[in-house]
């Protein structure tokens, strides 16, 4: 009875910390609970990277950022000294996202990220951040992102996203994989080129619905769904009866259909997409088990968000599971108020 009570505690803080920034000696909590089950289930694929998660917390600066905005960011980011500081470089880039076919300066990297470990099976959760004002990530959403670093092999964390200038955004992911490699969590770079091209895959059928909120959230959890169905088919079949284009692109129709974007999703777009799935199908990741299991968590997340906020602080405070976390973790809740206030605008 005195362990199911530690692991309630120790569940029921965690999930303030998806909001709230990342105390130590919960971090230190939580990846001890987590090492207990994993070590308690052998039958699991527990090797995998992708039931791997965080046990810190990182800021990972852009290389194209001055230490001025560097000291704007941790403002904007709300960032402590439990967040250790990292620098997201050309040659990050180089590795992660364009697989060594890239000329990008460190002079271009400016999006910077904070991400910070979540409670097990919460997903992945993106808000992008103003920077004094402005919206500077002009392309790629909340969305997107969420999904995105899914399919890469990131799972159970939330990321915060913000620019000193306007940029795409389409680099902020570098910092985000060498947070989890400063933690000990190689993500496969063949995942993340992959995971990458469904960035670049659905950006025009995004760009073309910017006055309807609601299409990024359906139209990364339909390639959600289809990204599950064709891992499952592989596992399903050992790799050697793979789902064909048609297959896929028929996944994908179904899966628009039922979201209600059939319409509002072009032929060329949705062609975009069924090959960044082909790729997908053939990266590493859609023969692992955990993938299949992790990506339900984000389709929920992402299948009903809009705008630059998926996690929404005010609401989540008012619920019984914030009291019941503030109540449980009340000696130390108080000292992440400020951040909230400032990473959600709640005044």
């Amino acid at each position: 009875m005195k362990k199911k009570i530690i692991w309630k505690t120790i569940v029921t803080a965690s999930a303030a910390i998806t909001l709230m920034g990342t105390a130590p000696t919960v971090l230190n909590q939580i990846q001890a609970a987590q090492t207990e089950q994993t070590d308690s289930n052998t039958n699991t694929n527990s090797q995998s990277n992708n039931d791997k998660t965080l046990s810190s917390a990182y800021v990972v600066y852009g290389a194209g950022t001055s230490s001025e905005v560097r000291s704007q960011l941790n403002k904007i980011f709300g960032v402590d000294s439990s967040f250790k500081e990292l620098t997201a470089t050309a040659a990050d880039y180089n590795k992660y996202i364009a697989n060594g076919t890239s000329d990008t300066t460190n002079a271009a990297m400016i999006s910077s990220v904070a991400i910070a470990p979540s409670d097990p099976g919460s997903g992945v959760k993106v808000n992008i951040k103003d920077y004094q004002g402005d919206n500077n990530i002009t392309e790629v959403t909340a969305q997107q992102y969420a999904m995105v670093a899914q399919m890469a092999g990131v799972t159970d964390v939330t990321i915060v996203v913000t620019a000193n200038r306007p940029v795409s955004g389409e680099s902020a992911l570098t910092g985000v994989y060498e947070a989890l490699a400063a933690n000990g969590i190689q993500l496969n770079t063949q995942n993340t080129a992959s995971a990458n091209q469904m960035l670049n895959a659905t950006q025009s059928a995004i760009d073309a619905n910017k006055n309807n909120t609601k299409y990024p959230g359906q139209l990364m959890a339909a390639v959600g769904e289809v990204s599950k169905q064709i891992s499952q088919q592989k596992q399903q079949n050992n790799g050697q009866d793979l789902a064909t284009k048609q297959d896929i692109q028929a996944m994908l129709n179904k899966a628009l259909a039922e979201h209600g974007i059939a319409n509002e999703t072009t032929n060329n777009q949705k062609d975009q997409i069924t090959n960044a799935l082909i790729n997908f199908q053939n990266s590493p990741i859609s023969a692992d088990k955990s993938y299949t299991k992790n990506v339900d968590n984000t389709i929920q997340n992402v299948k009903n968000s809009t705008g630059n906020l998926m996690n929404k602080a005010k609401n989540w405070m008012n619920s019984k599971q914030g009291q019941a976390a503030a109540q449980e973790a009340k000696n130390w809740f108080e000292r992440f108020i400020d951040w909230i206030k400032s990473l959600f605008g709640w005044n």
